[in-house]
Order: C-alpha cells, then structure tokens, then sequence
C-alpha cells in the first residue's frame, strides 16, 4: 500500500510545508519555523549512511504521492538500537493503514537489514493514534515520563514504547 523511500531534492518543498506547519510542532518537537535554505542543507548533506549519520529520513509515498515520512534516530550500533517517529500530514491519508504499513516495514528493516535488537518510541499521551499505532505494531509500553511535554500552560505525559526483535 504504501513505498519507502530516501529523500530526494524534490521533497524540500512538502518538507518545508510539514516543518513549518505549527500544527504539527507538537509531535515533531520542533519549537521554530526552518528555512528552505536549512532544508535543502539537511538534503543534500545527507549521504544516507544511518552508521555514519546516526539518522535516517524515509518519505512515504502511495500511488506516487508523498504522504509523510519516518524519521529514525538515536540509531545506537553498539546496543542495536534506534528510534522512531512517524507523519501522516494530510488528515485525508490518515486511518488508512499507511502509518502502520511504514512502521512495520521499518521494523522490519530494523530486524532483518540491520539485524537489531529494538526500535523504541516516545509518544504523548494524549495523541491516540500514536498511541493505538504503536501498540498495534507489536510496541509495548515499558514507562511513563510525567508531565513530560509543556503544551501552554499545561503539560502531558509521554510513553515510552520499545518492540524487542530478538
């Protein structure tokens, strides 16, 4: 249902419209707005080595439309390890099992391209399709970081998720 991909020149102009849209700062954990310039920076400097890098950005496409993108992160060689983070942008691609179909194949990518140990994830509590994502890929919930978020005067909680792949 849906293609992972590298990012390509192409994509700085709908990355530049996710990173830039206040609406998703909540869970990008994003605090400013960022260039073109910066964009096109990240682009083109990324040679798509996750060993090198420690970081990895795959966009997700469906019928040649991109849709979001998964970012892995915190990529740990020595304990196996990274993290993940997910953007369906458009509410009409969202609940289309194109979030799941992702994170699976990076899990499985994970498993059998890398051959790691777990994928881990931080998702705030009040964000429900995060939340019935995850536990529907197989992640469990292992802690609760309280109050962990500041969303104006208030602040939320996060999980912590991790799927064990060995």
């Amino acid at each position: 249902c849906c293609r992972l991909r590298a990012v390509e020149a192409s994509d700085v102009d709908v990355m530049y419209l996710w990173e830039n849209d206040p609406d998703v700062w909540h869970v990008s954990g994003a605090a400013a707005p960022i260039s073109r310039d910066a964009l096109v920076r990240f682009v083109s400097g990324s040679a798509g080595d996750l060993y090198a890098e420690r970081q990895m950005r795959l966009m997700v496409d469906v019928d040649d439309v991109t849709v979001g993108a998964v970012d892995i992160f915190d990529f740990d060689p020595q304990h196996m390890r990274f993290g993940i983070g997910i953007l369906i942008y458009a509410p009409e691609h969202r609940r289309r099992g194109y979030a799941r179909a992702a994170v699976e194949a990076v899990v499985e990518y994970a498993r059998r391209g890398l051959g790691l140990k777990q994928v881990w994830a931080m998702v705030a509590a009040d964000n429900y399709g995060s939340v019935a994502l995850f536990e529907s890929c197989g992640f469990v919930r292992c802690g609760t970081r309280k109050s962990w978020l500041r969303r104006g005067a208030d602040y939320v909680d996060v999980y912590d998720y991790q799927r064990i792949l060995m």
